[in-house]
């Protein structure tokens, strides 16, 4: 699976570390994916996360800028 190159090398972060990493995605330094399908995005998202559900991630990664670290949650 072609999606599986975005989710290697795996890290946990804090609540606090996301927030931080929010603010960097809004000067445009990081990508936000949230991978949870559509009904739980619009319930509740991080500002400025893109939305892919993870069953369409194999299909979509090549929407993603590559030559920006990606914050998968």
């Amino acid at each position: 699976m072609k999606w599986m190159q975005f989710l290697t090398p795996v890290s946990s972060i804090t609540w606090e570390e996301a927030e931080r990493l929010s603010a960097k995605q809004a000067e445009g330094g990081i990508v936000l994916l949230d991978v949870r399908q559509p009904g739980e995005y619009k319930t509740r998202h991080m500002p400025g996360a893109r939305l892919i559900p993870l069953g369409e991630l194999d299909k979509r990664y090549d929407e993603l800028d590559r030559k920006k670290p990606l914050v998968v949650y």
